[in-house]
Parts: C-alpha cells; structure tokens; sequence
C-alpha cells in the first residue's frame, strides 16, 4: 500500500528548493545592482579602478551567459514551470549586473566613447544564456 498524499504544494519556492547558492548568488546580484546604480547615480565613483578592453569585457559576458544558462537547466530540472519561471528570473537578470559593474569600472573616457557596449554585452549575454535553455537534454542521472 501506498501512504497518502500529503497536503497540495503551495505556490512558490518551499526551502528544499532554493540552496544556499541560490540565495547567495541572489545576494551578489543585488549588490552588483546596488553598486551599479549608484554609480550611474553619481553617488559612487568607481571609473577607471578596472580598465577592460572591449574583447576581455565581451569574453566576461560569453562566460556569463554561457554559465548561467547551464546553471539554470541543471537547477530547475523537474520544476513546475511557474517555479522555473522564478528562477529566470534571477538567473537572467541578476548576472548581467555583474556586466553593468564591470562597465562603470572602466575608465571614463572609455565609458563616453562607446556608450552602447553595455547593451551589446546584454545581447551576447542573452544570446548564450538561451543556447542551452531552448536545447532539448536527455534526462540527467543522479
């Protein structure tokens, strides 16, 4: 025999499905976020503490979506989909703040000389994130 179902899930993430590293990658995206607004805001001046040429910055944002896309399938695997569209949410959105701080770190001169490189980075972070979300993978073995 079988025992009982137990009560219906409620909607939303239960504590066996967010980890620790979800929580603390949340926790860096926001402060990346954080940072980054003040920053455009004026309130915090981080140009030129990290000068990156635009091949090294566009690498960052090819690693980040690569990353995060896979990250994404293995951790919502079996998940319902209003609960994986929540973890999109962070998955997608949190890393590219990542992007966004190591733009207003480069020196200002190149920040004003091409202004569009952040949004071209989101493009190829984009890009590569939903490579491996939109394939189809056989089952994993655990």
């Amino acid at each position: 025999m079988t025992a009982p179902p137990g009560p219906p899930r409620p909607p939303g993430p239960s504590r066996e499905d967010v980890t620790r590293g979800d929580t603390i990658l949340l926790g860096l995206f926001l402060a990346c976020w954080a940072l980054t607004v003040l920053t455009y805001a004026r309130v915090v001046d981080l140009a030129g503490s990290l000068p990156l040429t635009l091949y090294s910055y566009y690498g960052v944002a090819v690693c980040l979506g690569w990353t995060f896309g896979i990250v994404y399938v293995r951790r919502t695997w079996g998940f319902p989909r209003p609960l994986r569209r929540r973890f999109l949410l962070v998955y997608y959105l949190g890393p590219p703040a990542i992007l966004g701080l190591l733009r207003a770190m480069d020196p200002l001169a190149d920040q004003r000389a091409a202004p569009f490189v952040p949004l071209y980075a989101f493009g190829v972070f984009s890009i590569l994130f939903l490579v491996p979300v939109t394939m189809k993978f056989p089952r994993p073995l655990r």
